[in-house]
């Protein structure tokens, strides 16, 4: 099957700024559930507000565009209810961090089975530029026109110590990774973090003299390295990519079916 068949054309032209890395991160979406040959049927996206959250309008799924923070919220009723769907969640940084960071922590603590995409690209893009908890301390935007003075969040550490049992980081340079890991996380039974680094080159490049969308991509290749590797050695600023986390452990839906088995057999 080819992946325009995922997608809702009519929707197109897409609305993402151009040189947005989101399209990439779409692009590695559709090919990671085309190599699982997954039908349409079998899928929900549900995604919050944000330039990162109109992906779901892309996708001809079954798909939620639900309020800011909310998605996993959502989500996690959506689970619980028709837990054989493979539920798929994206979200932006500000939308998965911020507003629904309690959400995100405690769907990580549960270890329910989705798939949490956080399309992290550090602004907040689509209401004018005002920083997220991942824009990072001495950051420009419009709501810190004297810089940041916050400082930002580290995706993999907090979905370890939340639970998450699947964690992994890319980059939309590193495009063929952004399919691999987006597979991995869907085949894993539990709750999967996979944070891919995008660029805003409207705002966050633009707010912080990082050039156009390529010198912000070539700043991924430059700047990341692999987990472990020699290079994280030698300069430990650098950021890494792959697999952090990948454990099993009981997985929600699962756990509560048995609950409801015990409460059944009680009553009978």
């Amino acid at each position: 099957m080819s992946i325009k068949n995922y997608l809702r054309e009519r929707f197109f032209p897409h609305m993402w700024c151009p040189g947005c890395g989101h399209g990439i991160i779409l692009n590695g979406l559709l090919r990671a559930v085309d190599s699982l040959g997954m039908q349409k049927s079998e899928i929900v996206m549900v995604s919050g507000i944000g330039c990162s959250s109109r992906i779901s309008g892309y996708v001809d799924f079954h798909t939620l565009h639900t309020i800011h923070g909310r998605a996993l919220a959502f989500a996690t009723g959506v689970k619980m209810s028709k837990p054989k769907l493979n539920l798929i969640v994206t979200m932006g940084d500000g939308d998965a961090l911020s507003i629904g960071g309690n959400h995100f922590i405690h769907a990580a603590r549960r270890n329910i089975d989705i798939t949490a995409i956080v399309m992290n690209n550090r602004i907040y893009g689509m209401t004018g530029g005002q920083f997220s908890p991942l824009s990072g301390y001495g950051t420009k935007a419009t709501t810190a026109p004297y810089t940041n003075i916050d400082h930002d969040f580290d995706v993999a550490e907090l979905s370890k110590a939340s639970g998450a049992t699947f964690v992994a980081r890319t980059s939309v340079y590193h495009a063929q990774q952004v399919s691999k890991l987006i597979k991995e996380a869907i085949l894993h039974k539990g709750f999967s973090v996979v944070e891919i680094m995008s660029q805003c080159p409207t705002y966050f490049g633009r707010k912080n003299k990082m050039g156009d969308a390529v010198d912000m991509m070539n700043y991924y290749k430059d700047h990341t390295t692999t987990i472990g590797s020699k290079a994280k050695k030698e300069n430990p600023d650098l950021i890494e990519r792959g697999i952090f986390v990948q454990k099993e452990l009981p997985e929600y839906c699962s756990e509560y079916e048995k609950i409801i088995g015990k409460a059944m057999k009680g009553r009978s």
